[in-house]
């Protein structure tokens, strides 16, 4: 998970540098790309290939499901070029409080007064750093909260479609319905890239490949929950990229209000392992 959180990060500077000198759209398009050959090819070597893997009497919820998750990642890439990686992942990280929070109206699941507690603290820290009350508030700063409800969703409804398909079902589609939306939008913005922007591209698809890859081993060899806690260091890194490589600075109610979100999404993530147990 430590290793997943480094290469994420890295995905996310490489991504605010490409999107802050071309379209957002043609840099999440080649990215999908590369993405949806790994799915393709991760699929044809489990038992039954890419056809079992790409089997399923929910196509309309997978299909949706990828192109949720592809819209998440324009929003969120376009969220650092405006804002940065420090402000936006600083927001984003409320996503499980979210996923807890519309698990009830999603999922039909029970949300105990002890993680509402939890889900209100964790407001209150995106007040905090968002700080819409402190002179004229800056619209752009709803980008990575809209983001993170947006993966939110995509995560309950990977639970959903977990009930009757496998991961790999759900992995390939999110793979294939991705690409093929971003291609749809994407061709149209195309433009001419420099020769060594190539390269930092081939290395963000090949981040965004080793990232997911180390996921899926983590989640073969230990609970989810566990290993949960660790992902919140994907906003360490993140920040000192975004301080050493573009110069961002951390203002004090991000610290705060990061703390408030970190501290209540732990509580909630404890909570449901909690109830989990027999």
């Amino acid at each position: 998970m430590l290793g997943a959180t480094v290469v994420f990060a890295l995905q996310d500077g490489i991504s605010r540098h490409l999107a802050g000198t071309y379209n957002t759209y043609m840099v999440v398009m080649i990215r999908y790309w590369f993405f949806a050959a790994f799915v393709v090819a991760l699929a044809a070597r489990t038992q039954g290939g890419v056809r079992a893997a790409a089997r399923t009497d929910q196509l309309v919820l997978q299909i949706f499901r990828g192109i949720l998750l592809a819209g998440e990642i324009c929003v969120a890439v376009y969220g650092f070029t405006i804002l940065g990686l420090i402000e936006s992942q600083a927001v984003f990280i409320c996503y499980p409080l979210l996923v807890a929070a519309l698990s009830g109206p999603v999922l039909g699941e029970k949300v105990g007064w002890r993680r509402w507690a939890a889900i209100g603290v964790g407001c209150v820290g995106v007040l905090i750093i968002l700080q819409p009350g402190m002179g004229v508030f800056n619209p752009a700063a709803i980008i990575p909260l809209i983001s993170a409800l947006m993966f939110a969703l995509y995560g309950l409804l990977t639970r959903y479609a977990a009930r009757k398909d496998s991961t790999a079902t759900s992995f390939f589609w999110t793979g294939i319905a991705g690409a093929v939306v971003m291609t749809a939008i994407g061709m149209w913005f195309w433009e001419p890239m420099e020769p060594a922007d190539w390269g930092w591209m081939a290395l963000l698809c090949v981040s965004g490949v080793s990232g997911h890859w180390l996921l899926i081993k983590c989640y073969e060899m230990a609970e989810a929950s566990a290993v949960q806690p660790f992902a919140y260091f994907h906003l360490l890194w993140a920040a000192m990229l975004g301080i050493a490589i573009f110069g961002e600075t951390l203002r004090d109610a991000v610290v705060i209000g990061t703390a408030l979100i970190v501290g209540a999404g732990l509580f909630t993530l404890w909570r449901e392992r909690a109830q989990s147990r027999p």
